[in-house]
């Protein structure tokens, strides 16, 4: 893997885990995952990845998954 590779890598983990900051203090602010269709199972978008989650309580959720926006969800969670 080349430098540029590895940086731009690192570059987008920068942003994915700046992106989830929002949720400390905004638990609901993503949409409801449509393919799953529950109201804790929510999203952020940061670029071409999903960043689904799920709401636990008032103080908590759970980031389940990182998902790359070209990619099937439902294909992938049904594995």
């Amino acid at each position: 893997m080349s430098r540029d590779s590895k940086r731009y890598a690192q570059h987008q983990i920068d942003r994915i885990f700046e992106r989830t900051q929002i949720l400390t203090s905004q638990l609901r602010v993503g949409k409801v995952v449509e393919e799953i269709n529950k109201p804790e199972i929510r999203e952020l978008i940061e670029g071409n990845y999903r960043i689904i989650y799920r709401i636990i309580d008032e103080k908590t959720v759970d980031i389940l998954m990182v998902h790359h926006g070209a990619r099937d969800l439902v294909r992938r969670t049904n594995k």
